[in-house]
């Protein structure tokens, strides 16, 4: 993981500050350049030097998609309660307080609708952050509820999957929810596309191959990989994104902006 240190302020003997810089700069993983955060920002979390995309959380790829950073979110006031009393290393309630304190989010996804490019569209955003975006009872209902919503609406629904797959804390209750959603829900899009260098799978590369005991092809399992395989429709730079889903409505949803206005 690249890292991040915030900048701090000292004062001298004298009560003069003194501005520490620590925090403004940046390290890519990948070609191990030092960025200036405010540059790796502009540049939509993407390294200038590289390319690698930096992951982000769900606020900002939704302000990245609507029209302004402008949306109204919907479907937020559910709460995981943990219905198991589950514990491992520590009791899933810690885990749930711990999450919507760093997060500030009740769940591992945002439901939100807006405008994209004058478009009406809704977008369930995964919150990676949330116990590794992971699916128990509240995120397989709010999905479910964009669902429902977009189709009420007749609006696209755009899912932004980021996620470590159901959350076993929460046990058969959030197994059920691959049955109310459809597992693999992801990859069953009109059109499924990725970012460059994403990992997409049902497991890790490497618990792939400590299962099968076999060295998996370079790249395996990576955006690139699965457009070549046919698993994707589209490699997207995160810059273009937005313009690459508007053209794609258009072209799959003719006439329905102009209903919309009108």
């Amino acid at each position: 993981m690249a890292w991040f240190k915030r900048q701090s302020v000292e004062l001298d003997t004298g009560g003069e500050k003194k501005i520490r810089t620590e925090g403004l700069w940046v390290k890519c993983d990948q070609c191990r350049q030092i960025i200036w955060k405010k540059d790796l920002e502009d540049n939509f979390n993407v390294c200038p030097k590289c390319g690698r995309h930096f992951r982000i959380d769900a606020r900002t790829r939704l302000s990245q998609l609507f029209d302004d950073g402008e949306y109204e979110t919907f479907s937020d006031g559910l709460r995981s309660t943990d219905p198991l009393k589950f514990v491992d290393l520590k009791p899933y309630s810690e885990r749930l307080v711990k999450a919507q304190d760093e997060t500030g989010l009740n769940d591992a996804v945002i439901n939100a609708r807006g405008k994209l490019n004058g478009r009406p569209v809704m977008v369930s955003a995964m919150e990676y952050g949330f116990i590794g975006g992971s699916m128990g009872a509240v995120v397989g209902e709010m999905i479910t509820r964009a669902v429902e919503e977009a189709l009420e609406r007749k609006q696209p629904l755009i899912i932004i999957s980021a996620s470590g797959g159901a959350r076993m804390m929460e046990g058969v209750l959030s197994l059920m929810q691959l049955a109310k959603i459809t597992a693999s829900f992801a990859m069953l899009g009109d059109l499924n596309i990725a970012e460059p260098g994403a990992l997409i799978g049902f497991a890790g590369p490497r618990v792939i191959e400590q299962t099968i005991r076999q060295k998996l092809p370079p790249g395996f399992q990576r955006s690139e990989f699965l457009l070549e395989h046919g698993m994707l429709d589209a490699v997207v730079h995160r810059k273009e994104l937005k313009t690459y889903i508007s053209r794609a409505l258009d072209f799959m949803t003719p006439g329905m902006q102009a209903s919309a206005a009108g």
